[in-house]
This record gives structure tokens, sequence and C-alpha cells, in this order.
């Protein structure tokens, strides 16, 4: 194990912060990386063009046929399974390039790619060759010089490309949550909670912030993912003591701390309350896998 999830930049010295690579490439020259657990500070759109990919995302296995695109957001926990054959290209880019306006960056943050409440994006390319055209546009692209045209016109593409993946993806069974206050309030709460889950856990703490009552929190969350304010706070919290048990060796009382709790004993109780296992023994079945 790490003393800490390796946190991957992106790749610097590229004119723009936008690239497409070999699967199989990536996999060969970075295995060492990318096959443990790591956080990566971009977006990653997967194209699996053939074969079955098999990925780990937040301890959710997820298994990709191809042809098939996935999406995953940037800082998820993630690896590859390099035993599926699977081959394809990856395309990653940036904040900084694609949100260089506030419209942009908006439209990253809301985008069922990248933010479903509910599930991984995992859309069959099959019957889109749209979606095909485009990426390998996006491609052909970057390899010509970097002139006036050349950052507008990848953006553009870019932006094309995710809005065909929108609409194939709820062609495809995505399972809509009705724009509305209900859900503007639950995205509002959940940027709040990925800021301050370490040291605010606090159903109030959260509808202070937002200057609404607890109660239409509540049925805010209730609504658009069917838990409580409570469950969502317990479960973000969780997920991070269970990759820090899981992906580093760090001491309990360090993992402890880093979640705001100040006492290990504490730590341990409401772990322990929340899946029936002391942190010790979840590491322990975690390693002995």
């Amino acid at each position: 194990m790490q003393s800490a999830i390796t946190q991957v930049k992106f790749k610097a010295g590229l004119p723009l912060e936008i690239e497409i690579i070999s699967i199989a490439d990536t996999v060969a020259k970075h295995r060492d990386t990318i096959t443990i657990p790591h956080r990566a500070e971009f977006y990653h759109i997967f194209w699996v063009q053939k074969g079955i990919a098999e990925y780990l995302i937040d301890f959710e296995p997820v298994k990709v046929k191809g042809p098939s695109f996935l999406f995953v957001n940037k800082d998820r926990v993630q690896a590859i399974d390099t035993r599926s054959r699977h081959d394809g290209k990856l395309l990653l880019f940036t904040d900084n390039f694609f949100g260089k306006t506030a419209e942009d960056a908006m439209y990253l943050h809301s985008t069922i790619l990248f933010n479903d409440l509910l599930d991984i994006p995992v859309i069959s390319v099959a019957s889109s060759p749209s979606l095909q055209v485009i990426f390998n546009a996006i491609e052909a692209e970057l390899t010509k010089d970097n002139d006036v045209y050349h950052y507008q016109l990848l953006h553009n593409l870019l932006h094309n490309l995710l809005l065909l993946a929108e609409r194939e993806r709820r062609k495809q069974g995505f399972k809509e949550i009705a724009k509305g206050p209900d859900l503007d309030y639950t995205i509002l709460f959940r940027d709040l909670l990925a800021a301050h889950f370490k040291t605010l856990k606090s159903v109030s703490g959260y509808a202070s912030r937002m200057n609404i009552s607890e109660k239409r929190l509540t049925n805010a969350t209730s609504k658009t993912m069917g838990k409580s304010p409570k469950t969502i706070i317990d479960e973000r919290v969780m997920l991070e003591a269970k990759r820090l048990l899981t992906h580093t060796h760090l001491s309990i009382k360090e993992i402890g701390y880093d979640l705001g709790f100040e006492e290990p004993t504490n730590f341990i109780k409401y772990f322990r309350k929340h899946t029936e296992k002391t942190p010790i023994e979840f590491r322990a079945a975690c390693l002995h896998r």
C-alpha cells in the first residue's frame, strides 16, 4: 500500500491540456500507476473499441463492452484491471482547457456525463457513428499546429461530443432527475459536502450554509436521490475512509484525524456503526481478497 492515494496530474508540456492516447499504450507505459487506485485531476473519456474492459471506480466494478464510451469525472479514485483484454482510445482534458468561461465551467459541473447522481455513465456507440466521427475529428485536429483556430476548434468539437453523448445516454435508459429546486439544492449540497465533509458532518451545518431549513434539504435529497442528507454525509465520509484504509498504509489514528475525528475511538465507533467491522478488520479483509 501507499502512504497516500496517488494524485495524477495532467501531462506537462502540451500546448493545450487535452490529449488522446491509446489505452493499450497507456497500460504498457504506466502499468505501475494505473493498475493501482489513483486520483486524477482531469476528466477521462474511455472509448473501448474492442474487447471487454474492467475498471474499479470508487469500489464500484464497472464492465465496459466495446464499442462503448465510459465517462469518469475528475478526482474519482480509479484503477484499470489489466487482466481484461481490451483496446481503444482515451481522451483526457482539464477544467483549464474546457472551462475558460463561467458557462463552460457550469456545463462541466452539471452534465449528466460527469455528474450522474445515481450511476457511472457507459454509452454503447454501436448505433451512434456520429460520436465516433467527432472523436476522430478531435484526434485529427490534435495533430495540427496550435494556430489561432486550434483551441476553438478543439473546444467546439469536444463540446459537441459531450452533447451528442448526453443525447445518446438519454436514449439508453438514463434515469432523468426532474430539473427544479430539489435538484438545484441537491447539487449545491453535494458540492458543499465535497469541500467540507472532513470538518462538517451535521445536516444543520449544511442547511445553514445553504440558507434553507433541514426539512427542506431532506425533502430535496429524498426526492432526487432517495436518501436523507445524513445518509449522504455518512456515505461520503465512509467512502474516503475506505479509500484510505484500502489504498494507503496510514495508521487508523492518522486516517481518523484526517477525516475530522479528534479521537481514534470515535472514528472506530463511527466506522463500525456503518460497516459492522472495525477499520483494522476492514483493512485486513481487503488485503486478503
